[in-house]
């Protein structure tokens, strides 16, 4: 329904020599974000992992437009873009100030925690994860 923004600020740890964010920092950026929407949405990664639910990315798509450096503030945007019976897939987004920085469509796998195998989304979760869906 709504997107949810998690600000980051960029650290010196999250940048390469030149002084710009490493490509593969945007990756660690946007699994923070949707585990604070996860949280937000009162799922806690523990709490599922003892149910034997977990999520895995099963597939990214990333384009990288502009660069971030260091100390900029950052939003990093996500929404739920489609859902499947044990998928997902999140559109995120990095901006600064409302200039998009990178794109990303992230598939996720819910997965049996004990089996590794794909299974059903928790009932009460998938009726959370039905709302989300913004198109």
């Amino acid at each position: 329904m709504s997107e949810f923004v998690w600000p980051v600020r960029v650290y010196f740890e999250d940048t390469d020599a030149g002084g710009i964010v490493y490509h593969a920092q945007y990756l660690n950026f946007m699994e923070r974000a949707r585990t604070e929407w996860l949280r937000y949405h009162q799922f806690e990664q523990q709490a599922l992992l003892e149910r034997d639910v977990q999520l895995v990315v099963s597939r990214l798509s990333c384009r990288y437009v502009r660069p971030a450096v260091l100390d900029d503030a950052l939003d990093i945007v996500v929404n739920v873009s489609a859902l499947g019976a044990c998928s997902m897939t999140f559109h995120q987004q990095v901006t600064r100030g409302g200039e998009l920085l990178c794109d990303a469509s992230v598939d996720i796998a819910c997965i049996g925690a004990s089996s590794q195998r794909p299974q059903r989304w928790p009932g009460a979760m998938r009726d959370v994860l039905k709302r989300e869906i913004t198109p």
